[in-house]
């Protein structure tokens, strides 16, 4: 199946074409950048749109707007494809690019987004962070903590902060209209929030 697969949830989006489980490209850019990316990834891939099988998009959690903009980018793309769309989460991505690993998202407001047997938001003084390898841009930002807490963390560079979109390529199970992908957001956006 020939796949095209991004996540916008973090400051660093990703973007790969995956044809049966063999990635053909990758990128990475900012969340706006996404469009461009799988642009360039076709063009480098020789492949015309028309020929994608599946759209594959990371669900988050992660930043609400950079969420709400993959799902918008990935229901554009089939609409105007008719290629059906899966959704895969963030977290999940990076748990499989780091077997073993404890993945952490930076929810801003001194939270982490975390998968530790379900996903949860939580302080990163909460997290169980002893005795594990922590990866993802949440295990980056609050290094300090989570090494205080016995943890470890991937050095700053290291490809294991990012939720690879070839991972999601990986995970995607389900693939159906765009409209039934749901976000994962575990709390209420800060722009709702302000308003009650």
């Amino acid at each position: 199946m020939l796949t095209i697969a991004f996540d916008t949830a973090t400051d660093v989006a990703t973007s790969a074409l995956v044809w049966d489980g063999e990635v053909l490209g990758e990128l990475r850019s900012r969340p706006v950048g996404v469009l461009e990316d799988v642009d360039a990834l076709l063009r480098r891939g020789g492949v015309r749109a028309t020929q994608l099988e599946g759209i594959v998009v990371g669900t988050g959690p992660g930043s609400f707007t950079g969420v709400r903009m993959g799902l918008a980018y990935a229901r554009a793309l089939s609409l105007s494809l008719g290629v059906p769309v899966a959704g895969v989460s963030t977290l999940a991505a990076l748990a499989a690019g780091s077997p073993g690993a404890l993945p952490v998202v930076d929810a801003r407001r001194g939270e982490v987004f975390v998968l530790d047997g379900e996903a949860l938001v939580c302080r990163p003084e909460d997290v169980a962070a002893s005795g594990r390898l922590l990866v993802g841009n949440g295990a980056v930002r609050y290094r300090v903590t989570f090494e205080e807490h016995g943890g470890e963390v991937a050095p700053d560079e290291d490809e294991a902060h990012l939720p690879r979109a070839r991972f999601h390529a990986q995970l995607a199970q389900r693939f159906g209209a765009a409209e039934d992908v749901e976000p994962i957001y575990l709390r209420i956006p800060d722009a709702r929030k302000a308003r009650t």
